[in-house]
């Protein structure tokens, strides 16, 4: 282990399908912490379990608010406040501040890094252009002027890359920092699919109106309207406010839903065994984890090109289908791609999907964290060393 710069990352939790990445993180950075401001978040299916990660709880303030989205949709967001985060900076000193989003929490740090001029601070982005949409103008004002602060960024893909160059952030300071979540269990799963399941539909996540269910549903209720001789089974494995009209959604003779309710996240896999194709027609993501499990499972994906998970990840006709979810007319033709797909073609897509996914593994997100954090480190405590 090398023991390298005092690194303190700053998050709102860390969540069961990330934590490999941290700890590999922490394998290469000696002096690496981790704070957050959340053991769990709320909704979510996990218990916090961090194994041997140094991990401290911040003093923080939450609050619920609804995020509304310009393509469709709102969610409700619980807003974590970390008010010790600059007292714990002075007090401990790190060299290097990351801190993920754009809020109060990386605007302490950013105090902290003019403070403390030698310090350095990478700010993490989890965001697309398609979740910032409609941000009101004193909203777009402090993000440019908190990114001006920062010594480097790391942000999810090139959507997201593109939208912080339009705050004014150069390219050569923006690294990328795609998830590269926890997906041996996956891997570990057969590639064939037999014909009952071949075309079973499936979805993983939260039941909320953001998805893109009810409009997704409604489109593939119409395509099984058109081709009466065809049906077609419809797994969701989660929970939400949508599962009450998901239950009464008029699904016709045709179509079989199946709503699993909430699972736990390490019988995932075995959910993921069971489909054939998998759904995600987000109308904002600014990843999307679970685009990452379905293919290393072995689903092409038949998902949104507003999820950045499957605009950096599935090729269309490659190993999936691709659509903008508020096009319905593009939502069909996906649609009727997927459902007539030969035996033999929705093979060789599951092989493609697994091989396109083996690059992002733990190990590799770490690399992308150690690019960023050597971009900026301290050279015999004075200066830094080039962007690269």
């Amino acid at each position: 282990m090398s023991e390298g710069p005092k690194v303190y990352l700053l998050t709102n939790t860390i969540s069961p399908y990330y934590r490999p990445v941290f700890e590999h993180l922490r394998d290469s950075v000696g002096g690496l912490r981790f704070f957050v401001s959340t053991a769990t978040e709320r909704g979510r299916d996990w218990k916090p379990e961090w194994g041997d990660l140094p991990v401290t709880v911040q003093k923080s303030w939450k609050y619920a608010t609804h995020k509304r989205y310009e393509a469709g949709g709102s969610l409700e967001i619980w807003r974590h406040i970390p008010y010790d985060t600059l007292l714990v900076l002075i007090r401990e000193r790190p060299d290097v501040v990351i801190s993920l989003q754009l809020g109060l929490r990386t605007l302490q740090a950013a105090i902290y890094r003019k403070l403390f001029p030698k310090s350095r601070l990478i700010v993490w982005n989890a965001l697309s252009e398609h979740t910032e949409k409609g941000l009101p103008a004193w909203r777009v004002f402090q993000r440019k002027v908190l990114l001006r602060v920062a010594d480097a960024v790391l942000v999810d893909g090139a959507s997201g890359m593109r939208y912080l160059q339009s705050l004014g952030v150069k390219r050569e300071g923006i690294f990328p920092l795609p998830y590269c979540a926890k997906i041996a269990p996956q891997l570990r799963l057969p590639l064939e699919r037999e014909g009952s399941v071949a075309r079973r539909l499936l979805y993983v996540g939260r039941l909320i109106n953001l998805k893109g269910l009810v409009p997704f549903l409604t489109v593939l209720s119409d395509w099984l309207r058109k081709h009466p001789d065809n049906s077609c089974e419809f797994w969701m494995a989660g929970d939400g406010p949508l599962r009450g009209d998901l239950e009464k959604f008029p699904s016709g003779p045709q179509l079989r839903l199946r709503l699993l309710g909430s699972v736990p996240y390490e019988r995932l896999p075995e959910i993921y065994a069971q489909g054939g194709i998998f759904v995600f027609p987000s109308l904002a993501d600014e990843w999307g984890v679970v685009v990452n499990e379905a293919l290393a499972a072995g689903l092409p994906v038949l998902g949104s090109r507003y999820s950045q998970a499957v605009e950096e990840l599935v090729s269309d006709g490659m190993n999936g289908w691709t659509f903008r979810p508020d096009h319905p007319e593009e939502i069909y033709a996906a649609v009727d791609r997927a459902m007539t797909a030969r035996h033999e073609e929705l093979n060789e897509m599951r092989r493609a999907g697994r091989e396109r996914v083996l690059p992002f593994g733990p190990q590799h997100g770490a690399k992308y964290f150690l690019a960023a954090i050597d971009s900026v480190r301290p050279v015999n405590g004075t200066g830094h060393s080039p962007l690269r």
